[in-house]
């Protein structure tokens, strides 16, 4: 499992362990994810790292492909800012690119059951919501393009050699464990410290774009029948909330836990203004359920976070490309 230190990484392994008697290597770069966050269940081997790197690469062929049987390898980790993607072109598609080839290498190579990609919704960039499988991927920015080409790739490889894969399309899961420290990405979590800190919350533009927000344990044994289950195999499937929100409702709801009412507007950035998909297949083909509505999910969010101690945010002290940056990234 690749960004086993991560949102979906540290939920989901906590659910195998009391759902399975499988052992898991857990791998992470600690790029986004926290150390601490890492089991220390005796099932857990863990190993950090950066797979979009020669050397550590060759360390995991070496200690886990060529002396483990692998059954299934959940990919999880990408550096998921999509907003910032344009302004880090390099960072971006070597850290989303490089490393999922390399994993695609090892489940060829060594004969792995089945490969789980977690893409985006990003690949489909502007189109009329909610987003169907179906809809040929128009990205409109680095991150999602990335994603759209580890899907492709994933899919020739099935071709080639046969393997096999689920590629799943999460969009905005939230829940504990995820990084509220990253100021760039996952509008819910940005929202969070800054409510811990005291400070307004604050929307990019007029606040009307429309999400469906998900909560992390909502998709978990999705994601494990995702990798079992036949139904799943060589699909591509929606995986994430039903219901459409504002960014401003989202923003409304979080403020009435929390007590902030404060909601500062600034600059609109480049992005796709109203994206949502559908979900019927990933009710038929993975037994999806949306159980946790919006405002539960944030409480128990809000609760998990009050307890976190004080991390410093992880600020780029240099981008790739510093034309048309956004103000509120500048200092």
């Amino acid at each position: 499992m690749t960004g086993a230190a991560g949102l979906f990484g540290t939920n989901f392994i906590q659910y195998l362990l009391k759902t399975t008697r499988d052992e898991i290597i857990a791998i992470d770069s600690l790029l986004g994810g926290n150390e601490e966050y890492l089991s220390k269940d005796p099932r857990v081997t863990c190993m950090l790292g950066d797979l979009s790197t020669k050397e550590f690469q060759k360390t995991v062929e070496e200690l886990v492909f060529k002396k483990t049987k692998v059954s299934y390898i959940f990919h999880f980790a990408a550096y998921a800012a999509e907003g910032l993607s344009p302004f880090i072109r390099c960072f971006n598609y070597t850290n989303n690119l490089v490393s999922t080839a390399f994993i695609v290498n090892m489940a060829i190579e060594y004969g792995v059951k089945r490969l789980v990609f977690t893409s985006s919704m990003a690949v489909y960039g502007e189109q009329e919501p909610p987003f169907a499988e179906t809809l040929v991927p128009k990205p409109v920015d680095p991150y999602g393009v990335a994603k759209y080409a580890c899907e492709m790739d994933i899919q020739i490889a099935a071709n080639q050699h046969g393997l096999e894969y689920c590629i799943i399309r999460p969009h905005n899961v939230y829940g504990p464990y995820q990084n509220i420290w990253d100021p760039y990405r996952n509008v819910l979590g940005i929202w969070t410290l800054k409510c811990l800190q005291g400070q307004q919350m604050t929307v990019y533009g007029d606040g009307d774009q429309k999400r469906a927000f998900t909560y992390i344990d909502d998709i978990l044994p999705c994601l494990w029948k995702a990798a079992t289950d036949d139904r799943a195999k060589n699909q591509i499937i929606n995986l994430g909330g039903k219901t459409a929100s504002s960014i401003l409702e989202a923003a409304t709801i979080l403020g009435e836990i929390t007590g902030t009412s404060d909601i500062l507007k600034l600059e609109q950035r480049h992005e796709v203004k109203y994206a949502y998909s559908t979900y019927e297949k990933s009710e038929r083909l993975l037994d999806y359920v949306e159980q946790t509505h919006l405002k539960e999910g944030l409480t128990r969010m809000w609760e998990w976070a009050k307890a976190q101690p004080i991390r410093e945010q992880k600020r780029w002290d240099k981008y790739e490309v510093n034309k048309q940056l956004y103000s509120y990234w500048k200092s």
